[in-house]
């Protein structure tokens, strides 16, 4: 394992795509800025692992899962990841890809917000988004889906450390990411489009906020990569980048400028150190130090899954489980 090397969180500011047949521009695009970081900051940093942004490939624009499946959706590993793999091969550095939107044969009726990590032998594992952004998001999370087949919180033991991964609203949920964390992760990434006014600049700078707590809560390095897409190219929607590395006590080791555009920043990522810090601390150990006995509010069901029923999932649909779990809060809606 390398004693120290750099991640790049690696921003992209593309046009809302309009179907799949922008894909492939948009995948050249993010293996040349993945090639320039590599080579250009060699003379400096030894970049291993690069991320990219949610949404990088195509976004859930459409009012309907036909509309996505028709004209965006693709099948996950596919002609593109083909592509990530070979430059992962030739520089042997980990990709994060951003987001597609995938159809799988297993699951009709259904698309999935799916990243993957490739590594220099190819793919190594397939995060599906646990969380969707609701109610506008009309993917499905593997919460939605009886019987789920696979590990939904996927961790992957690399000669980088063991790295995971979650998308953007994922991250607003402690759960989320303390299961990936007791998972083994070590290096947590994320693959975001965190738009305005939740961004990086205050007094709303959720971006960042969550970024910190979540690496320091977890004792893990975490790599961000934001979407960097304007206005006109997204309405109603604006991402303010900032995307960013923090160490494990929650320090921000590099950030990109708030604003739009593509931007890269590379930060260092230091597993031994991280690793002899886990093992020595005795105080602030927030995995060792959990009462998990006592803290009994997951043991209760808050938003239901979907049910078969409601597969194709609907914007009406969404808001009536909404709804419910409202209810079971005692929220008025």
């Amino acid at each position: 394992m390398p004693q120290l090397y750099y991640a790049a969180a690696c921003q992209t500011a593309f046009d809302c795509p309009a179907n799949r047949s922008e894909i492939g521009q948009r995948t050249a695009r993010m293996c040349e800025i993945a090639e320039q970081t590599i080579l250009g900051y060699e003379p400096f940093f030894d970049v291993r692992l690069l991320a990219f942004p949610e949404f990088a490939h195509a976004a859930p624009i459409y009012d309907s899962v036909a509309k996505l499946r028709d004209r965006l959706a693709v099948p996950v590993p596919n002609e593109y990841t083909d592509r990530y793999a070979a430059l992962a091969k030739k520089h042997g550095c980990y990709i994060q890809t951003g987001t597609f939107l995938e159809v799988d044969d297993a699951h009709q009726d259904v698309i999935f917000n799916t990243t993957v990590l490739i590594g220099p032998g190819g793919i190594l594992s397939k995060y599906r988004k646990v969380n969707p952004w609701i109610p506008w998001e009309l993917h499905a999370s593997p919460h939605d889906i009886s019987d789920y087949p696979l590990d939904p919180f996927p961790v992957v033991e690399t000669e980088l450390g063991r790295l995971g991964v979650a998308i953007c609203y994922d991250w607003l949920f402690p759960e989320t990411i303390r299961q990936i964390a007791f998972n083994g992760a070590e290096v947590i990434i994320r693959v975001s489009a965190y738009m305005d006014p939740w961004g990086a600049t205050p007094p709303m700078d959720w971006w960042t906020l969550f970024n910190r707590a979540r690496a320091a809560e977890n004792t893990v390095y975490v790599v961000a990569a934001n979407q960097g897409a304007s206005l006109a190219g997204y309405p109603p929607f604006s991402w303010p980048g900032g995307s960013m590395v923090v160490d494990y006590d929650g320090r921000i080791l590099a950030q990109a400028d708030p604003g739009e555009g593509e931007k890269v920043v590379v930060g260092p990522i230091d597993i031994e150190t991280l690793r002899h810090e886990r093992s020595r601390r005795l105080g602030h150990d927030l995995r060792g130090h959990l009462r998990s006995e006592l803290h009994t509010y997951l043991q209760q069901p808050w938003l239901a899954p979907a049910t078969p029923t409601e597969h194709p999932l609907t914007g009406e649909t969404i808001r009536r489980r909404i709804a419910e779990s409202a209810r079971l809060l005692g929220d008025p809606q």
